[in-house]
C-alpha cells in the first residue's frame, strides 16, 4: 500500500489483491505471543505441486523465532484499513479452521506508518486479546474500516469500538496503553522488519519463509503454496 494524505486512498496504488507498504512516507497508514487459531485434523497428504523460491515464495534471509514450540507456525501479517485483508479474512479463517494439530494460524499487526497510526490499531488486536474479546473486536475493527468507513485515528473512536462490543470504558482505558499491550505491539513490530514485509496480505511460514499474492497470483494460491511449504518443513523435521 503506497501511504498517502488520507487513509480512504490508502490503498489506490496496490497491487490487485495486496496494499503494498514499499518507499511509503506519509500520514495515511494501511516474539510472537501465541497461537489464535488451531484445530485437531489428520495430517493432509504431501503437495505435490513443486513451487520454486524466488517465483512463488522467498525466503528470508534471517529466520525470524517462533514462539509455538514444536508446531509449525503461519502467520499474517495483516492491517485492519486494509481491504484485501478484509476480503481475505473469510477465505483464511475456513483454512485455519481445517488445520491439522502440528500447524497454528497466529496474526501480526502491520505498522509502517510514520505518524503511528497502524500502531494504534495494532492496539486493538493486542487489546482486544487481553480483554478476551478478540474474536467481535477483530471482526467489528475490520468491518468499521472497510464496510462503514471509519478511520479510527484516535484513542476515543477505538474506545467507541470496543464499548460497542461490551467492553466497559475503564477496562478499554487500562488495557490500551498497558505495558502488556505496548510490548506486544513494539514485539509485532520487530518481527514484521524481520519478516521484510512488503504489503499485507503476507503470510509468513515458520519465521522462514514469506508468501504474498504478488508471487502466489491470489489469496487462495497464497495458502496452496503454504501449504507446500508447511509439508516441505514436515517432511524437513522426519
Amino acid at each position: 500500500m503506497q501511504k498517502i494524505g488520507k487513509w480512504l486512498l490508502a490503498c489506490l496504488f496496490v497491487t490487485t489483491l495486496g496494499c503494498n507498504a514499499e518507499q511509503s512516507d506519509s500520514s495515511a497508514p494501511g516474539a510472537p505471543s501465541g497461537p489464535e487459531t488451531s484445530a485437531a485434523q489428520v495430517k493432509p497428504a504431501p503437495v505435490n505441486v513443486d513451487y520454486q523460491e524466488g517465483v512463488h515464495y522467498e525466503v528470508l534471509p534471517q529466520p525470524v523465532p517462533t514462539a509455538t514450540g514444536d508446531k509449525i507456525e503461519v502467520t499474517e501479517v495483516f492491517w485492519y484499513g486494509c481491504s484485501h485483508c478484509f476480503d481475505f479474512e473469510p477465505t483464511l479463517e475456513k483454512w485455519a479452521e481445517q488445520l491439522p494439530d502440528d500447524v497454528v494460524l497466529i496474526r501480526n499487526p502491520a505498522q509502517w506508518d510514520a505518524q503511528g497510526i497502524m500502531a494504534r490499531h495494532a492496539r486493538i488486536y493486542y487489546t482486544a486479546r487481553a480483554l478476551g474479546v478478540l474474536d467481535a473486536v477483530h471482526t467489528a475493527a475490520f468491518e468499521a474500516m472497510n464496510v462503514e468507513r471509519q478511520e479510527l485515528r484516535t484513542e476515543e473512536g477505538i474506545a467507541k469500538l470496543f464499548v460497542e462490543q461490551g467492553v466497559s470504558r475503564e477496562d478499554f482505558d487500562k488495557t490500551f496503553n498497558s505495558f502488556g499491550v505496548t510490548s506486544a505491539v513494539r514485539q509485532a513490530e520487530s518481527r514484521q522488519r524481520g519478516y521484510r514485509t512488503q504489503g499485507t496480505p503476507e503470510l509468513i511460514v515458520d519465521g522462514k519463509y514469506r508468501v504474498s499474492t504478488r508471487q502466489a497470483g491470489s489469496h487462495e494460491g497464497m495458502l496452496k503454496v503454504v501449504d507446500f511449504l508447511v509439508d516441505k518443513i514436515r517432511r524437513e523435521r522426519q
